[in-house]
This record gives C-alpha cells, structure tokens and sequence, in this order.
C-alpha cells in the first residue's frame, strides 16, 4: 500500500506543461552561474566604470552637482544589474535602467568630470543640482510604482462561454490585411521618394527629398509624419506578427507561404527601416523588438541585449550617426579620451533638464499644455494656430541656439506642466504600468500562453524598444509612431478565443 501510495503521487512532483528533468534544472543551473557573476558585474556596472570616469582629467567641479551624479550613476548600475540577473525577463524595467544608466548616469557623469556638455548649459549651477536631484526622486518614484505593481495579483483573462473575453490575439484574416497595408504604405513610401536607392545614402538627403515631395506644409510636419509613420510602422509590426508565427508555430515553419510574407517583410523593412535612412533611436526600437520576439523565452538573449546595450551605447552610438549627413556635411570626431564623445556628443538629456528648469523659472509652468500638444500631435497648426512646439524647441529657442533638434527627456515634460510633484507622480504611474506589463509578458511567453497570434507578446517588445524614443524625448515627436503602432494593432485586435488548431 506504501509503494502504491508513494506512486500515485510521484507525478504531482512532475514539472509542470510536460517539461523534462533537464528544463526543470535549467532554474537552478542558472542560478548558480548567475551568483557568479553577480559580484563582477556589480562591481563593473557600480564601482569600476564610475571610478574609470572620476579618474579622468578635466576642467570639471567636485560640487554638489558632481556627488549627486555619481549617486545617481551607482544607483541605476546597481538597478540595472538587478533587471540583468533577474531571474525573470523584465523587458521595459530593464531598458529604462539601461537608459538611465548610460544617459543620465554614466554620460552626464562624464560630463561633470570633464568639464564639458554637448549643449550648453545657459542657468545657474543651482539647477544642474537640482535636475540631477529630480531624476534622482524620479527614479525611486518609478521604482515604488514597480513595487506597488509587484504586490498586486494579475487577473487572468478567461473566455467566457461564446468564446469572448480571452486574452488579447491577432485574428488571421486582420492580421492579413495588415500584411496588405504594410507592402502598400511602405511601397507608397518608397515611390514618393523615388525609388528604394534614396533610402541607402543619408538622412540628411531623405529629409530634403520629404521635403520636396510635398507632403510637408509650411510650419507643420504632420504629413511628413504621417508618411513616415505609416511607411515604417505597419511594415515592422507585420514582421514581428510573422517572426513570432514562425518561432511558435511547427504548422507555419512547414508552411511556404508563411515563409515567404516574411522573406518579403524583411525585404521591405530592409529598405524603409535600414539604420541609415532612419534614426538611431528607431533603428535600435527595430532592432531590440525584432530580438525579443524572435527569441521570446531565451534569458541569454534577455541578458545580452541589456549589457551588450550598455557597451554599444558607451563605445559605437555617439560614432553611429556616420549617415545622418552626406559626405560634404560629415563631421570628424576626434577624441583624446574614450569618455570624451559621452561629453560632447548625444546625451544632452541631464543638463537639458537643468535648461528647462531654468526656463520654467523665467516662464512658469504650462498646466498641461505641451502634453495636450503631445496628444493632440496630429491637429495641424493651420487648424490650431496656439499649438505647442516640442518641449526641446521651446527652450532651445529660449536659449538662442541655432540648432533646435534637442532632446527633452520624460522627466522635462512632467516637469513643464506639473512641476515635481507631477514629475514623480507621473513616473510612478510609468512604473507601475512598466512592471504591470513585464509580469503579463512572461505570461503570454509561456507554453500556457495565448499562442502564436499573442499581441502583448508583440507590443511588449515593440514598447521595449521605443521605450529610448520616450525616455529622450521631446514627446510630440515620439507620439506619431506610436499612435499609428497603437491603430494598427486596434485593427488586427480581438479577444474571441481562436481554436488551437489555427494557431499552432
């Protein structure tokens, strides 16, 4: 009776889903190899880069200003080795640390240390110390937003009897038609361009071809958006739909013709989303969302693309702009320290902050305006004359610069319209909604998940990946593609249960 006993309840001792001994193991193994290398990635990301940085020479002050930025470089390298040895994939919280670490951390750091900034900072040094201060709060807020998330349960979305109310799923025949729009808004792209070579020589010469094909009117870029957006978004989303089809799915790998929308998709996002005639920020939003879908479950990849982001970012994006000009506007960078182009290149994000708050101080603050402007982005300005300019312009403008095109982090917009209790409010939500959608994704990664046609399994890395466009700012330029991702995905939505034939 013992042995019978004993047997019957050896399989409630089974991994659960049907998974071998060997996956069953795979947890511990890696936690094993995880407190490995715990200690010298900690010790990289919080003690050895930032005492590399202090070490170097320059002009810089060891003020207030300088202390509070190393605070904030080891906080968010201590963050972000949490997120990197999490044992569980945290997408969005993990690429807002890797942000925060190298654009509000590591760079501005370097910055104080060497004494010299990529924008000039035209106020007191008081509000240097108060901009590092106010990301400083603004990160612990994000950080209890996640915690307040962490301890509230997730509702499972249950069919109901007719076979409504499940999770969020593309419907085959919608899914489609978004195929159809992609290849017939990037095909409308390219030929009002002129042809796919335009899309292969510089930025510089795709803003002036826009600009000739007259789609853009004078004092407003809503339809150059509007071409941009459409000739891009759709083309991506597509793709990933189809990668994430061909990773899941056995029946779609031995089918051919899914095979063959996707070696047509990436043709087409080869050509409007290549990293030369688009934005780095974009590209790296293609990039990091392709990665993430394409390998769903894999914690090396989870792991790699936030520690490789970490040297990309420090070492090849402040050289990555190589195709934002043409050959006569190519500027030589010449730099007698490696930490020198995070000085004079790119990350402008702290002290355009502490610009902002000093232009707050001359104007006041706007009580919602600019992020009315951030939502309304697709009103013309024929139709509304008072409509805000991005946040980054407006003070670039207060500050006399020539060149406008200024970054205007998150941080700065909540700050412009709601000061810093909006500003920490503000991110808490972000917080919360961050690791709210973080937990849901695992879920729909999982073998118990929604399937092949999973939305949130696409829209989490898509966000992931965007996630630089709306931490950098300004917002009214980050919205555009956003909201036509968000209308896209309305379109191919529906939450009527599939039979698990069709999807596998």
């Amino acid at each position: 009776m013992t042995s019978v006993h004993t047997s019957a309840r050896t399989p409630a001792r089974t991994p659960p889903h049907g998974s071998s001994a060997d996956e069953a193991a795979r947890p511990i193994a890696w936690a094993m190899l995880s407190r490995a290398l715990a200690v010298p990635l900690i010790l990289g990301l919080v003690c050895f880069l930032p005492a590399l940085i202090a070490a170097q020479p320059g002009t810089g002050v060891r003020d207030t200003a300088y202390w509070l930025q190393l605070v904030l470089t080891c906080y968010a390298g201590a963050r972000l080795a949490t997120m990197i040895l999490s044992t569980r994939r945290r997408l969005l919280q993990g690429v807002f640390w890797m942000f925060v670490y190298i654009a509000m951390g590591v760079a501005p750091f370097a910055q104080v240390v060497i004494g010299q900034t990529p924008t000039p900072m035209v106020g007191p040094r008081q509000d240097l110390v108060t901009a590092i201060a106010m990301i400083l709060v603004g990160c612990a807020a994000f950080d209890l937003g996640a915690l307040l998330a962490s301890r509230r349960p997730l509702r499972r979305r249950t069919p109901s009897p007719r076979g409504t109310g499940g999770p969020a799923v593309a419907h085959p025949l919608r899914l489609r038609l978004l195929v159809l729009l992609a290849f017939a808004a990037s095909g409308y792209y390219v030929l009002k361009l002129g042809g796919p070579a335009v899309f292969f020589s510089s930025r510089q010469e795709i803003s002036e071809t826009v600009a000739a094909s007259g789609v853009v009117s004078t004092g407003s870029n809503v339809g150059s958006a509007f071409l941009k957006g459409f000739g891009t978004v759709p083309a991506l989303l597509a793709l990933l739909f189809y990668t994430r089809r061909l990773v899941t799915s056995h029946r779609a790998r031995r089918t051919p013709s899914t095979a063959l929308v996707w070696v047509a998709l990436a043709a087409v996002n080869l050509i409007v989303n290549n990293p030369i005639s688009n934005a780095r920020y974009w590209f790296l939003t293609v990039l990091v969302s392709l990665l993430f879908t394409a390998f769903p479950s894999s914690a090396a990849m989870y792991r790699s693309v936030l520690t490789m982001g970490v040297v990309g970012a420090l070492v090849l994006f402040p050289y990555a702009d190589r195709f934002r000009y043409d050959e006569e506007g190519q500027r030589t960078v010449q730099s007698a320290s490696v930490f020198e182009p995070l000085a004079t290149k790119d990350y402008d994000q702290t002290v355009m902050f502490a610009n902002t708050i000093s232009w707050v101080d001359t104007r006041g603050h706007t009580y919602g305006r600019q992020l009315a402007g951030s939502a309304l982005f697709f009103v013309p300005r024929a139709v509304w004359s008072g409509k805000p300019e991005d946040t980054g312009v407006r003070v670039g403008q207060w500050m006399g610069m020539n060149m406008t095109n200024l970054s205007a982090p998150l941080w700065t917009e909540f700050w412009v319209d709601l000061g810093p209790a909006g500003m920490a409010g503000g991110l808490a939500l972000i917080g919360y909604a961050a690791a709210r959608t973080d937990r849901r994704y695992a879920l729909a990664v999982t073998r118990a998940g929604p399937g092949s046609g999973s939305v949130l399994a696409i829209v989490a890395p898509l966000i992931a990946g965007y996630t630089f466009i709306l931490l950098r700012g300004p917002l009214l330029q980050a919205v555009g593609k956003l909201a036509i991702a968000a209308l896209c995905l309305a379109l191919i939505t529906t939450f009527t249960e599939q039979r698990a034939g069709r999807r596998r």
